[in-house]
């Protein structure tokens, strides 16, 4: 397993598909801020609300002239689909190989009903100009975190 990331970190390079046959590529983010936030599954409640929150905000994170990117283990098909369903506009990469996921340490062991299993541990990372990690959130609750990200975007400009 890879070290926990921290803040002050280099944020991990990554290319990934996105929906539309796009490609998001961390590396031509550079000298703007970026959120990448990473979430377990399209289409679920939690991941819902915070699609629809993040998007909701849109405008306000492209006037800090910050870009938002969600990261899941879906393919580009089904977020298109997620997309269309909740009328999103924001960018969706899908890593299903994991790169991104395992690069920023987000596939972790988790616990349902006794259960365990692996997964996304749902995390947002907030990258400054320069490529590091000026923020991040691990274990996020939905409520009220894409207006915090925002408040932090924010403050970086």
């Amino acid at each position: 397993m890879a070290k926990e990331l921290a803040e002050g970190d280099f944020a991990p390079d990554f290319e990934l598909p996105t929906d539309g046959g796009g490609r998001t590529r961390l590396a031509d983010l550079k000298g703007k801020p970026a959120v990448i936030y990473f979430y377990p599954k399209d289409d679920t409640s939690g991941c819902t609300a915070e699609a629809i929150a993040f998007n909701a905000l849109r405008a306000k994170f492209a006037a800090a002239g910050t870009m938002v990117v969600g990261v899941s283990p879906d393919s580009a098909a089904s977020h298109e689909k997620f997309k269309l369903k909740h009328e999103l506009k924001l960018a969706l990469a899908a890593d299903p190989e994991r790169s991104a996921i395992e690069a920023y340490g987000v596939w972790k062991e988790k616990s349902m009903y006794g259960r365990k299993y692996f997964g996304v541990e749902r995390s947002t990372f907030l990258i400054d100009r320069n490529g590091r990690l000026a923020k991040v959130w691990r274990k996020v609750e939905v409520p009220g975190h894409a207006e915090e990200v925002l408040a932090a975007a924010k403050a970086l400009a």
